[in-house]
């Protein structure tokens, strides 16, 4: 297309950048596709009054954000969407079942506006590759603050920090208020993830009771009063793996036992961020105790390894930058540029509502698979918790189901306080398409009835 020129150019701004920017929007339109000509450089300047060193600059920043090639003798040729129309096949089966991992099977239309974010990480790619702060740039944690207004959090800058992962933060959190021997409390039912991080440091987690509003107040008061804990962790919306959410008042009631006794809060808001409207994050009642950790895995992306953290103090978020950095150094700088740039154009609200719809419409297909056995679920959340019939064991399902791409985790990752029970957690995200999942959906059925699975 030797005779391309832009429709339009951006008021204001230079105009090296505004011809990149159209190049971009051209390629996003179609009116540029894969391996189109540019017109030579002097060509371009000439049709548009201007100078030949300005078209050399615009082709260099579109170079530079990965929209375009240049050969030495042949000239500049559209690259367009290279990236998303040659998928690497090895990396398709790179999933990790024994994760809860949100629903993947996104339409075109958003895959593209995500990729439409790598070339802003392009154009800064040798800033990206340096060694930086172990809790984000001002402008990664103004776009993290922005993040976590959504769950009615506005905390002052200096208490947001952008860490690497929720995993990460937990061990850093724990690495600077505790110390081997210690108690910590959960629910009787909790997390894996905190349990493993907890062991590590060993670490003595005592599970408590709780009913279908999540731990009972006054089962927190004794734990408090009998073990002198350093810590309670609460995964409180959507729990992993119950599917249950802690109504406001009972936040409350925790929020107010916590400032009694000045007891630490780490608050896992993993799936906080997914549906429309649910309570508000304990934080907002205790927040001079709390850790609050926003993680990114379930609402935008595992593979970010990201989390937005709010400490309960400023002076705790320089404690937490210094823990970051002797364990993890810093979180990537490549997913913090890629996430605030998603932040701030609208692609990860349009994430976080898709990975909404699409759970929704993957409980309903579980709901239909499995009508008749006992499950607890909610509809936004990535699994269901079930409850094997009588005479079915965990054992003997989880070994049946082996060959079969179906996240399942038995109630023994999960238990703290007392015995496993016959429950499974079952995970409904991941890559598989609807039509695949309620298909497997159909064999764990038929795997719930002993002496009748045929595999």
């Amino acid at each position: 297309m030797l005779d391309w020129t832009p429709e339009s150019l951006t008021p204001g701004k230079p105009r090296y950048l505004a011809i990149a920017d159209a190049i971009a929007q051209d390629i996003k339109d179609g009116r540029l596709t894969d391996g189109m000509r540019l017109p030579p450089q002097r060509k371009l300047a000439e049709a548009l009054g201007i100078d030949f060193t300005t078209v050399s600059r615009a082709y260099a920043e579109a170079q530079a954000r990965g929209h375009v090639e240049s050969h030495v003798g042949r000239g500049t040729f559209v690259k367009g969407r290279v990236v998303a129309d040659r998928p690497d096949p090895s990396r398709a089966g790179e999933a990790d079942l024994a994760m809860n991992m949100p629903p993947e099977d996104m339409p075109p239309d958003l895959t593209r506006q995500m990729q439409e974010g790598l070339g802003y990480v392009s154009a800064n790619l040798i800033d990206l590759l340096r060694y930086q702060s172990p809790t984000g740039s001002e402008r990664d944690r103004v776009a993290a603050s922005s993040w976590l207004s959504m769950r009615g959090m506005a905390p002052a800058l200096d208490r947001v920090a952008v860490t690497p992962g929720a995993h990460a933060t937990m061990a850093a959190i724990l690495s600077l208020i505790t110390r081997a021997g210690d108690t910590v409390l959960c629910e009787a039912i909790t997390y894996p993830g905190f349990r493993n991080i907890a062991g590590r440091f060993r670490l003595n987690t005592i599970g408590l009771e709780t009913d279908e509003h999540g731990i009972l107040p006054d089962a927190l008061i004794a734990a408090i009063k009998t073990h002198a804990p350093r810590a309670l962790y609460l995964n409180p919306t959507l729990q992993n793996p119950t599917t249950r959410t802690i109504p406001q008042a009972r936040r409350l009631e925790i929020a107010e036992i916590l400032n009694r006794f000045e007891l630490t809060l780490i608050e896992d808001d993993a799936y906080g961020f997914i549906p429309a409207k649910t309570a508000a994050p304990i934080a907002l009642h205790a927040p001079e105790l709390t850790w609050h950790i926003g993680g990114l895995a379930k609402c935008i992306g595992a593979g970010l390894r990201l989390a937005f953290t709010i400490a309960p103090t400023p002076r705790c978020a320089q404690h937490l930058a210094q823990a970051i950095r002797a364990l993890s150094v810093m979180p990537s700088p490549l997913s913090m540029a890629l996430t605030t740039q998603w932040i701030e154009d609208g692609t990860a609200d349009s994430i976080r509502r898709f990975i909404r719809s699409e759970s929704a419409a993957r409980q309903q297909i579980a709901a239909e698979a499995l009508q008749g056995t006992r499950f607890d679920c909610a509809p936004n959340a990535f699994n269901i918790w079930l409850e094997l019939p009588q005479g079915v064991g965990r054992a003997d399902v989880v070994a049946r189901m082996a060959r079969r791409p179906l996240g399942l985790m038995p109630s023994d990752a999960f238990t703290v306080l007392g015995q496993p029970q016959e429950f499974l957690r079952v995970s409904l995200g991941g890559p598989a398409t609807r039509d695949r999942l309620r298909e497997n959906l159909h064999l764990l059925a038929a795997a719930l009835v002993p002496n009748t699975f045929m595999g």
